[in-house]
């Protein structure tokens, strides 16, 4: 059901593409945009997308920018 969740949110929301410039713990400056981030949680296992989905509908829930929670997850993502 959340990977259902999560195929429909994408679809429907018209989220504008972003970039960031993050650097990692090794000090290492990386850009890495909103659309990788999505690759990688359409990638994600059961358990990781029902995390992401109550994230999602909590963010969608209060007319968050879910920017903010990707960029987190870009963060996450550099560092592993």
């Amino acid at each position: 059901m959340p990977i259902r969740y999560l195929r429909d949110f994408f679809a429907e929301k018209d989220i504008a593409e972003v970039q960031w410039s993050l650097t990692s713990e090794d000090g290492t400056t990386h850009i890495i945009g909103n659309v990788v981030v999505i690759e990688h949680i359409a990638q994600v296992g059961a358990t990781e997308a029902d995390k992401i989905a109550a994230v999602l509908r909590k963010i969608d829930f209060a007319n968050g920018d879910v920017n903010h929670f990707f960029k987190h997850l870009a963060g996450a993502l550099i560092n592993r």
